[in-house]
């Protein structure tokens, strides 16, 4: 998938009223999940993902990763976007469905095999909203 197609899937999806909302929504979802998985998993899918939305998964490669809640997951998704919580959660839903789609299915096994039960509903998410 070419950056410019994963961008407008999400902005559709998500019904984001503009491009750069939507640039700021990947980054802050994907900045997140690196730091809640192991860094070597986290470059494994920036491999799979257009090189300007995978550069937000690198930089800590070697890397354990830190243990927070879904919650805590939209929670700080929700401060670096400036949006509400629940915003966050809904964009959270749609860029992990639509990266879920850019990527193998393995590599989305191994994501999900590094995280919480609670994460699940991230993963189960249906890929067309």
């Amino acid at each position: 998938m070419k950056y410019n197609q994963f961008v407008n899937q999400v902005q559709n999806r998500a019904q984001i009223s503009s491009r750069g909302e939507t640039e700021v929504a990947i980054k802050a979802t994907l900045e997140t999940l690196a730091e809640r998985i192991v860094g070597d998993e986290a470059s494994n899918l920036a491999e799979q993902l257009p090189e300007e939305i995978g550069k937000y998964l690198r930089g800590r490669e070697g890397e354990k990763g830190n243990s927070f809640s879904l919650q805590e997951f939209y929670d700080r998704v929700s401060k670096k976007e400036h949006v509400e919580p629940y915003t966050a959660a809904h964009h959270v839903l749609v860029v992990m469905a639509v990266a879920n789609e850019a990527a193998t299915s393995g590599e989305f096994d191994d994501i999900c095999a590094n995280l919480s039960e609670d994460y699940k509903p991230i993963f189960a998410a249906e890929s067309a909203n």
